[in-house]
């Protein structure tokens, strides 16, 4: 049996550490695929939100027409170096005041013909003319129209520059935790980029949007990505973890319950057959003596000794009986059912007999004060009542030092005879007294070498409530215990 308990022991804690194991890794794994989603939708939201402000952007009014213009040409040529096949973009950005090239005086408004008449003269490069050109390697571009794209992301460059405290004013407005910062990258990068969370506890997303593909510039965009939010979307997988790990616990706290039940049991059979083996052991060796003495002609032939082995004989049967009986009563499960033959006898005379039949240990000194009247008569069972009084007396007996004293007193009230057994032993501590009654409950013998099995004082109170009656105990450590009992008359 231990080997089984131990057995479960070690399945129900590796079934608990397997799935904590498997919980955690759900979760982590859920988690995980939480922010990814998060992710996919938030780089959707800040791609969306920069592409609209961009397009904002463009459609804002530039320059006033009396102030500085900036004209952008660009064009693609083909460059063979080395057998090798290049394509190479062309910038030229212009900047010039229309006013100075046309010589007019004031601060006015141009007509459209003029606008025109101003851009065409500036073509020629005159003086007042800011020129710059440059030269780019496209190679890696998708496709056509992303460079023209590129190009007039360039010329919007020139003449409105990329502001990230404005784009971080927007992602804030729509509910998104960022900060942009612009740079300038060794490559040319033609599409957004997201670099995902390399945290799980603080993480962030970085997304680099290129806005300036001819001049390398991105927008480098990190967001912070809050685990609350991530695991409001895990709600409902946080309520089935829930409910399986309260299901789990409730099943491993059965499972525990059951094992030191099983643990419990084991231990009350082993202590079950060594108070058998015993208890009967003494009656048992002292029929063989009888038998002995029978069976020896001489010892037979004296009529003193024929009678004291009949007598020793039918004291261990009874000892024997009484035994059974007492394990037989402690099956029923309804008091009702313990039989009980009614009589009226001597209370006095009874805890008389029960001195003389007392198993006294030689290392112990006890003494007995009977204060019971001899006229009180008791209308009970007697043999039970004899258990009753002989289990309360055999416990102060164990349960005390090297000497103790015994008292017996009685008392008569209308319809109620009140018995009551006091010592000056050990006591019952506090803690103890509520379970005393309780099947199997050893309390401090628990731990000495006693025997028994934490079935006397439980014996007794089946027979007093099969008597219809009651019993009550008054206890303190170290100064004794008074046990009293009430049975109606």
């Amino acid at each position: 049996m231990e080997k089984r308990i131990k057995a479960l022991y070690i399945i129900t804690i590796c079934a608990i550490l397997a799935f904590i194991g498997m919980q955690v890794y759900w979760l982590y794994s859920r988690y995980e695929y939480s922010i990814s989603e998060y992710e996919n939708d938030a780089e959707q939201t800040v791609t969306d939100l920069f592409s609209q402000y961009m397009k904002n952007r463009s459609e804002d009014e530039f320059d006033s027409v009396a102030d500085t213009r900036t004209m952008v040409n660009y064009n693609i040529n083909d460059v063979k170096k080395n057998d090798t096949l290049n394509r190479v973009a062309t910038i030229t950005i212009r900047r010039f005041k229309p006013l100075m090239l046309l010589g007019i005086k004031g601060d006015r408004e141009l007509t459209d013909e003029e606008n025109k008449l101003a851009s065409s003269l500036a073509m020629d490069d005159p003086k007042g003319v800011t020129k710059i050109r440059h030269s780019i390697a496209v190679n890696d571009a998708p496709s056509e129209g992303a460079i023209w794209g590129a190009f007039k992301n360039m010329s919007m460059e020139y003449w409105n520059n990329l502001k990230a405290d404005k784009v971080d004013s927007i992602l804030a407005k729509n509910g998104i935790d960022a900060s942009t910062r612009l740079i300038v990258t060794d490559s040319i990068p033609w599409r957004t980029i997201l670099k995902r969370h390399s945290s799980v506890i603080s993480p962030t997303m970085t997304i680099s949007i290129p806005y300036s593909e001819m001049e390398r510039k991105v927008a480098e965009i990190t967001c912070r990505i809050h685990p609350a939010e991530v695991l409001g979307k895990m709600a409902s997988n946080l309520i089935v973890v829930a409910v399986l790990s309260i299901v789990l616990i409730l099943c491993l706290i059965w499972q525990f319950s059951t094992i030191l039940k099983m643990s419990k049991l084991d231990k009350m059979r082993n202590n079950f057959v060594t108070t058998m083996v015993h208890e009967l052991k003494r009656p048992i060796s002292t029929l063989k003596m009888c038998v002995s003495g029978i069976e020896n002609p001489k010892l037979m032939e004296q009529p003193e000794v024929k009678r004291e082995i009949v007598a020793e004989t039918r004291t261990a049967l009874d000892n024997i009986s009484s035994y059974f009986s007492k394990l037989r009563d402690l099956t029923f499960n309804n008091v009702e059912q313990i039989p009980l033959n009614w009589s009226r006898f001597n209370l006095h005379d009874l805890f008389a007999e029960l001195e003389k039949e007392a198993r006294v240990p030689s290392d112990k000194s006890v003494e007995f004060d009977n204060r019971i009247d001899p006229k009180t008569v008791m209308y009970a069972d007697r043999t039970h009542m004899a258990n009753i009084l002989m289990n309360l007396v055999e416990n102060a007996i164990k349960y005390s030092g090297s000497s103790v004293m015994i008292v017996a007193q009685a008392t008569v009230d209308k319809d109620m005879i009140t018995v009551s057994v006091s010592d000056n032993g050990n006591g019952i501590s506090p803690h103890d007294i509520p379970h005393v009654f309780s099947r199997f409950y050893r309390g401090k013998a628990t731990s000495s070498d006693l025997p028994g099995m934490g079935l006397g004082l439980t014996y007794v109170k089946l027979l007093v409530d099969a008597h219809g009656g009651q019993i009550s105990l008054e206890s303190h450590e170290n100064k004794g215990s008074i046990f009293t009992i009430s049975i109606p008359q």
